[in-house]
């Protein structure tokens, strides 16, 4: 199977090529202006040396004489051999060359552009001659009276140019390769970092990864919420989104900056680690794990997961008050057989009379708090749950007294709520009043009317503290040193559904009382 490159080494051989790419375009860029500079220095250079030729009052003195090459041929040699051209020729206006590095084209007409020369100015051009091609000038030698009486030309050729470009070589190519390796050096520093950042994957692999991933962390069934380090939210699933109640384009936004339920955006601004905390959020209760993340020893941010037991906390709240309510049955059937045992004892022993006392008055005080009950609420889950907190509160020592004010006729609202605010309240002010002392009374007052349901109920334990009335209802709350203190959270998300009220006095007795509105 062929290896594919990884994205580092595709990067680093893309950054070789472009950056071979540059150094030779720039290389081959210095070259063309180094050429184009020593052409430039060479035209000043004959144009100097030939206007310096023509200005000598030898020259034209010689080109008025019979035989000027006799006098001009070594002058121009020697001319141009000190000044390092490759030619110095002086002709007369005619092209007819007087003097040339080779004697045999003298006397021969000068091959080139004489025109603006002859016309009192100078020529500066590249033309391929009998040397070659060449470099060369072209000025005008005048005589006493300003006529143009002669010419001379002085130039270099492109070979020898050539040659004073390639001594320069070394150095433009120690330049080039300086450059090269330095280049490349940053290129794999860079790649060798990519490698490192993404594990050496190419991309295929990463979009795979990718692809596979986000597939899986969007359809999973719990909430995810992936905070980095500085604070910001790098991912929400689908079920995050859900529960916390957030749109789509959450990601790169701080955790402050999103309208998160107070107690999540608490964990998540704590970045704390949390195993299997309740949260409320909204009108659901969450259970939040929270852990650091952290990869070959460096932190990299929090992974908040959360999952949804509203649900499974109604139904173990509704388990709870049925398994109390069944401990308190167990209870009175076990002081019912007390009872039947004492009567038959009586009637063995010749008291028929104290026998039939004692049942009577044990069966009318149980069917005088049947009757209170069934009369008043004639919901018959409300009134089961109210008798079985009457059980429940006799056995732990607690009169539970239904007021007589008590009306609740039909189902003005849904049953489950109803147990919901009763039960939790009731439990509340039992656990409220449980180790204090006599008397310990717990009072339930339910009314209905076509607008709203109210419910109160009053204890005699040591009352809330009005600062912490609020944590009581919203953040789960508890006094106990055990549990999570769910149950006024619980009541506080039935009202918040409604559209309802609560409020808590504290003075004196304390007393909870509910409006929850009829829909």
């Amino acid at each position: 199977m062929t290896r594919r490159w990884s994205i580092a080494g595709q990067l680093f051989a893309l950054q070789v090529l472009v950056v071979t790419l540059l150094v030779a375009g720039g290389t081959a860029g210095a070259v063309l202006l180094a050429r184009d500079d020593a052409r430039d220095a060479a035209a000043e250079e004959v144009t100097s040396v030939a206007q310096t030729v023509a200005r000598a009052p030898f020259v034209a003195e010689a080109l008025a004489s019979p035989d000027p090459t006799r006098r001009l041929q070594p002058y121009a040699e020697s001319t141009r051999t000190a000044t390092g051209t490759d030619f110095v020729v002086v002709m007369a206006p005619d092209r007819t060359r007087f003097t040339h590095p080779n004697r045999d084209l003298i006397g021969k007409p000068f091959i080139g552009t004489v025109d603006g020369a002859l016309a009192g100015g100078h020529v500066v051009e590249v033309y391929t001659g009998t040397l070659g091609e060449s470099v060369r000038a072209v000025v005008p030698v005048h005589g006493d009276g300003g006529a143009v009486v002669g010419l001379v030309s002085v130039g270099i050729t492109t070979e020898a140019i050539n040659r004073k470009l390639l001594r320069q070589a070394p150095a433009v190519g120690s330049a080039t390769v300086a450059a090269l390796a330095l280049a490349g050096v940053g290129a794999w520093l860079l790649s060798r970092r990519l490698r490192r950042q993404t594990h050496g994957l190419g991309p295929a692999e990463m979009t795979r990864m990718y692809e596979y991933y986000d597939a899986v962390l969007h359809s999973v069934r719990e909430g995810l919420v992936v905070v980095d380090r500085g604070g910001r939210v790098a991912l929400v699933n689908d079920e995050g989104r859900r529960l916390l109640g957030l749109p789509e384009g959450v990601a790169d936004r701080r955790v402050g900056e999103l309208d998160l339920p107070p107690a999540v955006g608490d964990l998540l601004a704590s970045g704390r680690p949390a195993a299997d905390e309740p949260l409320l959020a909204g009108d659901r209760v969450l259970v939040a794990n929270q852990q650091v993340t952290r990869f070959e020893g460096r932190p990299l941010g929090t992974v908040l997961t959360l999952r949804d037991h509203t649900e499974l906390r109604a139904l173990t709240g509704e388990l709870d008050s049925v398994r109390g309510l069944t401990e308190a049955l167990r209870a009175q059937a076990h002081e019912a057989a007390n009872r039947l045992h004492t009567v038959l004892t009586l009637v063995e022993l010749g008291r028929a009379d104290d026998a039939v006392r004692l049942a009577t008055e044990e069966l009318a005080l149980a069917q005088q708090l049947t009757d209170r009950v069934v009369g008043a609420v004639t919901e018959p889950a409300l009134a089961a749950l109210l008798l079985g907190k009457s059980a429940q509160a006799s056995e732990r020592g607690v009169e539970l007294v239904v007021d007589a004010e008590s009306r609740l006729d039909g189902e003005p609202l849904p049953a489950r709520d109803l147990l919901t605010v009763v039960g939790n309240l009731v439990d509340n002010a039992l656990e409220a009043v449980a180790g204090t002392e006599p008397p310990r009374r717990v009072t339930v007052l339910v009314q209905a009317t076509a607008e709203r349901v109210l419910v109160r109920v009053t204890d005699t334990g040591p009352g809330l503290p009005a600062e912490q009335v609020a944590d009581a209802f919203r953040r789960g709350w508890s006094t106990k040193r055990e549990g999570r203190g769910l149950g006024l959270a619980l009541v506080g998300q039935v009202v918040e559904r409604y559209g309802g009220g609560y409020e808590v006095s504290t003075s004196g007795p304390t007393v909870f009382t509910v409006r929850l509105p009829v829909p």
